[in-house]
């Protein structure tokens, strides 16, 4: 049986040379690399798209867009790593765990979209709870997250580690600056990964999100806070935290903590942003109060892992029908 081969179109970039990184060393898949010189022929790459049995695109939407159009080979598989394709309904949505179903959606499609870094912590913990009617589909959710500033590419990635170095550098410790730990953006409510929340949670009402930059590489922290004193009957936050040990029960990369454990606490108050770095996992934890009727949904991943590349190299695999687990964990 022929090696399938994979065209990462994007290769250079963050997301892009992360997959490729997971990918080079096995030898049950091969990975064709596109001449340096040629990286803007568009004759080249459309001819890498249609021969290659999986392209991963890792390139911003409008680009997306056209490589995707360059595509005529009824055989030719696209995965892509943008926002462009992510609520088209004609497009498989490449979170696995999601729902029943998914992973032969994925496993049975021409076009997968890779979800967004912010959505799979979201969609982790919410989408199991919309489903169990624990929480109503018009409830007015509100999403606070923060991210490693690798989450931003190239050019934030650099900023930071140039201000960094500026930093190491600089005689006079009194001089010295510090870059701000904690960066609220998107404060115009209209971040791309939005809609996609939205949709695959089934809420009829669009989350209130608030992202950050922190001043970290590496690592995510999505919080989704419930005022469950607004709803008639609320759940109890064991019921909340039930919903998701069975949803995820079989799951090898979603990890449910036991409800009301505090050794995931860094010195039993703090929850740390990076403990999922360097694996493809989400780590979901449910905390509450039942008399106050508050609760608090939190996702931890490693946003260049199953936010990213880790999640790209996952449904490589199924679309491959390769072991699920395949270069992510050793």
């Amino acid at each position: 049986m022929a090696i399938p081969t994979v065209f990462i179109d994007g290769e250079a970039g963050t997301t892009g040379l992360q997959i490729y990184q997971r990918l080079a060393q096995r030898d049950d898949i091969e990975v064709v690399s596109i001449d340096p010189d040629k990286r803007k022929d568009a004759s080249e790459r459309a001819k890498l798209l249609n021969n290659a049995d999986i392209s991963i695109l890792c390139l911003p939407d409008d680009a997306a867009r056209e490589a995707v159009s360059w595509v005529t080979s009824p055989t030719a598989r696209i995965l892509d790593a943008s926002t462009a394709y992510r609520t088209a309904p004609d497009w498989a949505y490449g979170f696995p765990e999601l729902r029943a179903g998914q992973r032969d959606r994925i496993a049975g499609s021409h076009r997968v979209s890779n979800p967004g870094c912010y959505p799979t912590g979201f969609l982790a913990v919410v989408s199991p709870l919309v489903r169990a009617k624990l929480i109503p589909t018009d409830f007015p959710i509100t999403v606070n997250a923060i991210s490693g500033y690798s989450g931003g590419g190239k050019k934030l990635i650099a900023q930071y580690e140039g201000f960094h170095t500026e930093q190491a550098n600089q005689t006079d410790p009194q001089q010295a600056e510090s870059v701000s730990p904690y960066s609220p953006y998107g404060l115009k409510f209209e971040h791309k990964h939005v809609k996609e929340m939205q949709t695959y949670a089934e809420l009829s009402h669009a989350p209130l999100f608030v992202p950050a930059v922190g001043d970290f590489a590496q690592g995510m922290v999505v919080q989704v806070p419930l005022p469950l004193w607004t709803l008639e009957q609320p759940p109890t936050g064991e019921q909340l935290h039930q919903a998701l040990v069975q949803h995820y029960e079989a799951e090898a990369f979603v990890q449910v903590a036991p409800y009301g454990d505090v050794s995931q606490l860094r010195d039993g108050n703090f929850l740390e942003a990076k403990s999922a770095n360097g694996t493809n996992e989400v780590q979901l934890s449910v905390f509450a109060n039942d008399d106050t009727q508050e609760a608090l949904l939190v996702a931890r991943l490693d946003n260049l892992g199953k936010g990213a590349s880790g999640a790209a190299v996952q449904n490589l695999n199924i679309m491959l029908g390769l072991p699920e687990h395949r270069g992510l964990v050793d």
